[in-house]
């Protein structure tokens, strides 16, 4: 068995162990990175990117459609979904191929294969073992089902949704996060019947409240069907795979339809790395950590989506630029977990940074809040897109406070959450922020005139 050693080893290479990797190169450290499957992770081949690319094409669908509303004499004929899968993947191949190069730019040593931690500072990989003083634990999740919901057939996870070879004509989505409400949202524009079914009592449970009631008022507009505050008991299909499932619910109900997306989640993915074995504490699968992102073995750290806490790729990628830069002894500032912006793509999109309002009053009991509708906006009625934006400010009326929370709904919001996430991280008070001039017109202006409101000058309100 011949042995490799580096300053760092870095085991799985999606968005939170690339990122480490590269900048821990670029900080002067030898690095090797084990995958095994392909760099970029779930973000880049199974997650993030191919799903926002059939959100593009729905919305291209939703645009030839409804063209006539804009003057614009447009129908759509039909969805060619080998043509859709030829430019999703055409865009991930694209990025795959710059992963890769930046990979031989920093001079990253990328190992092949599945990795097992076998010492706090030895990973083997068939047979050959890498040592380093420390090693990165980023393997990333899985796609979770139910106890004896078995996935095959025409019950599938985001995993096989995502490489379908048709469009199903109506569709069982269990879970409504983000997920499910994103890939509801693309068959819904791809001509698909579509109900939903939620266990928690509304959409998008982790938002504000207000944003659920907004998506579930825009949803019931586009006729995406619903049930929420009830749970899946069971699902069968017929013997040939190809015949539709029926979904009973506790309820009482029963849902047949042509496919059952299993959209409940991620789960860590870390059986079968040898972490138990090699002293690394788990916590129902997850590798906990402290604000360094340190493991409670010395020298191991861990990021990404294996970690306690939001299940996002710019999350993992943040993290892993933080670790390398602790690694290097730059002391960088802890990460908030609140103050990393997220983003839901469906239609109308969501997006927020900060806090709720109900985590708002249990931190800072006095707190104020303010919601500005899309519909006093240029832009967003150009668009022809409803939502809103709603603050919330710490501290009781008309008293100073910095903005806790940005929560918004409507077409192209998530483009907004970049002003959104600095007011936050800035701990910025709406009098701050009120003076920046922002173009007109544009959506952005959605976001000062709530600010405007919030500062005591409120233009346009009635």
């Amino acid at each position: 068995m011949t042995e490799t050693s580096a300053d760092l080893v870095i085991l799985g290479g999606g968005s939170g162990g690339y990122a480490c990797a590269f900048r821990a190169a670029e900080l002067g450290l030898s690095v090797i990175l084990v995958e095994k499957d392909k760099l970029g992770g779930t973000c880049l081949h199974r997650g993030c990117i191919p799903t926002k690319a059939l959100l593009h094409a729905a919305e291209v669908a939703d645009s030839a459609r409804e063209g006539d509303q804009f003057g614009v004499k447009s129908s759509l004929s039909g969805i060619d979904i080998a043509g859709v899968n030829s430019y999703k993947d055409g865009v991930v191949g694209g990025l795959y191929k710059g992963v890769q190069g930046l990979a031989k730019a920093h001079k990253v040593k990328i190992v092949e294969g599945t990795g097992t931690l076998v010492s706090a500072d030895t990973v083997e990989v068939a047979g050959e073992r890498y040592t380093a003083k420390n090693i990165v634990l980023a393997t990333g999740s899985y796609a979770r089902s139910l106890p004896g919901l078995e996935i095959g057939g025409r019950i599938v996870t985001s995993d096989q949704a995502l490489h379908l070879d048709f469009i199903p004509q109506s569709v069982i989505v269990l879970g409504g996060g983000v997920i499910g409400v994103e890939f509801a949202s693309v068959w819904k524009s791809f001509g698909a019947e579509v109900t939903i079914v939620e266990a928690l009592p509304r959409l998008v449970p982790a938002e504000d409240e207000w944003a659920s009631k907004q998506l579930e008022r825009a949803f019931r507009k586009r006729k995406i069907g619903f049930k929420t505050g009830v749970k899946f008991t069971g699902a069968t299909q017929g013997d040939s795979g190809d015949s539709g499932v029926s979904v009973t619910l506790d309820s009482g109900d029963t849902i047949d339809a042509d496919l059952l997306l299993v959209a409940v989640g991620r789960g860590p993915n870390t059986q079968g790395y040898g972490y138990e074995q090699a002293g690394v504490t788990l916590d129902r699968g997850f590798v906990p950590t402290d604000d360094r992102l340190r493991t409670n073995v010395p020298g191991v750290y861990a990021v990404g989506d294996i970690v306690p806490g939001l299940q996002l790729a710019h999350r993992g990628f943040q993290q892993g630029i933080f670790v390398a830069e602790q690694i290097a002894g730059l002391e960088p500032r802890s990460i908030d977990e609140a103050g990393i912006p997220r983003v839901t793509y469906c239609r109308p999109e969501v997006a927020s940074v900060g806090l709720t309002e109900a985590q708002a009053k249990e931190r800072y009991g006095e707190i104020e809040t303010y919601t500005y509708s899309l519909a006093g906006n240029g832009k967003s009625q150009i668009l022809k897109t409803g939502g809103g934006v709603k603050l919330v400010k710490a501290g009781e009326k008309g008293a100073g406070g910095p903005v806790v929370g940005v929560t918004m709904v409507g077409d192209r919001v998530g483009e907004l959450i970049g002003e959104a996430q600095l007011i936050y991280n800035w701990e910025a008070f709406p009098e701050d922020v009120a003076p920046l001039i922002h173009a007109h017109p544009t959506q952005t202006e959605a976001l000062g005139e709530a600010l405007l409101a919030l500062a005591g000058k409120p233009l346009h309100v009635h």
